[in-house]
């Protein structure tokens, strides 16, 4: 989020502009953030009291004028973890420690939708966050960051513990038409080199449509081969055709932990899908 003049800006980590889909968040932050500020946060909305994935991807990618509309029935909050800026002054050189202390003086005037992060550096508080708010709230798990650490764009500083058995993939082809996927190929980077990582159980017919409406075929010269097979995860099918389609979507699937030379054994079960994740934001194979 940046806070210029009259106006408050909300950006995604693909530098998309979120503002129009936003506008009680934006609207918030003019009242509330001084001229200068620059934070990072994450946009979230809660549903009977329960984070909603759903509900905050539905909000993304509506148009500005039904955003509006959804303002009023799910209300959305932002809550900041980290400060880049204020009045003007670049903090991403500051230890973690120092950029944080500085957010939490500005919050304490802050009022929702605008929140902050809790911290803790007790490892027991860390625990009973962890086994609590899963159950609670839908929360997937914590972040730890490193006291000392500085704000590098585009790399990441923290590690994330997630509660759940999930992990994010590439979605580098599909069994089926690319507007009606059935099966889903995921990979994920070694070097320049994207690797084939495992495939989904089938699709049910709302994931199905959900994928079709954002995969794009692929341009010439995706390394992936035209058929795939599915010995490779313990079946006994026949080769099938591979709709390729470009790298660029992540989606999450719960998968086995379980792998022989890079590869999941066993098929995974789409979760969803992360548009707020970039290839660049997925951990790379082992050579």
């Amino acid at each position: 989020m940046v806070r210029r003049g009259d106006q408050a800006r909300l950006w995604s980590r693909q530098r998309k502009d979120l503002t129009d889909r936003f506008p009680d968040i934006a609207a918030a932050a003019v009242r509330q953030i001084d001229d200068g500020v620059v934070l990072d946060g994450e946009l979230l909305m809660l549903v009977d009291g329960r984070l909603s994935f759903d509900a905050l991807q539905r909000r993304m990618v509506t148009s500005p004028a039904n955003a509006r509309q959804l303002v009023a029935a799910v209300p959305a909050s932002y809550v900041a973890f980290d400060l880049l800026a204020v009045a003007g002054v670049d903090l991403r050189t500051q230890r973690w420690t120092v950029r944080r202390g500085c957010l939490a003086q500005l919050a304490t005037s802050w009022a929702p939708p605008l929140q902050l992060t809790p911290v803790t550096a007790d490892f027991a508080e860390a625990r009973e966050w962890f086994d609590g708010l899963p159950a609670a709230m839908d929360v997937e798990g914590l972040v730890v960051k490193g006291a000392a650490t500085r704000y590098v764009g585009g790399r990441r500083e923290w590690l994330k513990m997630k509660h759940k058995a999930t992990r994010e993939f590439l979605i580098g082809g599909v069994i089926g038409p690319i507007t009606r996927p059935e099966v889903v190929i995921v990979g994920l980077y070694r070097g320049g080199d994207l690797v084939v990582v495992g495939r989904t159980v089938p699709l049910s017919p709302a994931q199905s449509a959900e994928l079709g409406a954002v995969l794009t075929p692929a341009k010439p010269g995706h390394p992936w081969p035209d058929e795939v097979t599915s010995q490779r995860w313990g079946g006994k099918d026949f080769k099938k055709p591979l709709t390729k389609v470009e790298p660029l979507v992540v989606a999450e699937v719960a998968a086995d932990p379980a792998t022989q030379t890079g590869q999941v054994r066993h098929s995974m079960r789409f979760v969803r899908l992360r548009p707020d994740l970039t290839p660049d934001d997925l951990d790379q194979l082992d050579s």
